[in-house]
């Protein structure tokens, strides 16, 4: 038998993922000795024709084309591994998920009955099976490292399933939130990161989407004493990951 393959394939996205798997360098051309790259067009106009082991989805789907390609990559994987905010989450391009497309295109284009998109950016997982999803805008590249070689060895990928806050505590950091009064939304955002923003001082700007059962409602008190205002609790979560977050949910209850 010979060596397992490797595709991967881009919808709507800034590439951000797809350079994560080049930016592992020396890791990459161990890897790739054990693997054969069979569909990568960031990397190499060289195409093997599918079926294949492993393909990594990048990007959201917006477009009639974008739902019968997915189908097809679907078929021809094995496995199905979504990366990065637009693949997991439909991506920041989500906020036409709370509006009119049909508005935002009259107005941009001077001929709109030629474009032929979906009202709606949505992640894979909403038109086809996905074995397993890698958070992050962009996705980390340990965890991406990581989901390869545990897959290539036929075991499940070691991810974290909690709070950034943990990534916190794990490496000794002091609270942003409680000892600078910084917003912050590690307690809502799953890690995987490294805690990264807060190591610098800043807050987490849920870069990873929502942690399992985020409680996102006691958040929000804590958010708005720090001087942030509704427009600005809105406008946070409305990111990377805004369909995942659900805009428009980010009221603070009433008492």
């Amino acid at each position: 038998m010979g060596k397992p393959t490797l595709a991967v394939w881009k919808f709507a996205s800034c590439d951000g993922c797809q350079l994560t798997l080049l930016d592992c360098e020396d890791e990459l051309l161990a890897l790739a000795g054990e693997i054969t790259i069979a569909h990568f067009l960031e990397a190499s106009s060289a195409v093997v024709p599918g079926p294949y082991d492993v393909s990594l989805v990048e990007g959201s789907i917006t477009t009639p084309a974008d739902e019968r390609r997915i189908h097809e990559i679907r078929e021809q994987s094995r496995v199905l591994v979504a990366i990065g905010a637009c693949a997991t989450a439909g991506g920041i391009q989500a906020l036409r998920n709370f509006a009119d497309v049909r508005e935002f295109t009259s107005v941009v284009y001077a001929r709109p009955e030629y474009i032929d998109t979906l009202a709606t950016s949505t992640p894979a997982s909403e038109h086809v099976r996905v074995d397993f999803e890698l958070r992050g805008c962009p996705i980390d590249r340990g965890q991406l490292l990581e989901t390869l070689c545990a897959l290539l060895a036929g075991r499940e990928p070691a991810t974290p399933r909690t709070s950034v806050c943990t990534e916190c505590k794990r490496r000794g950091l002091t609270c942003v939130m409680v000892a600078d009064g910084t917003p912050c939304l590690g307690p809502v955002t799953q890690a995987g990161c490294g805690a990264l923003c807060p190591a610098y001082r800043r807050g987490c700007f849920g870069c990873f989407g929502p942690m399992a059962e985020p409680n996102v409602p006691a958040l929000l008190p804590l958010l708005r004493a720090r001087g942030m205002s509704q427009g600005e609790v809105e406008r946070v979560f409305a990111t990377f990951n805004v369909a995942a977050f659900g805009r428009g949910s980010h009221d603070e209850p009433s008492h």
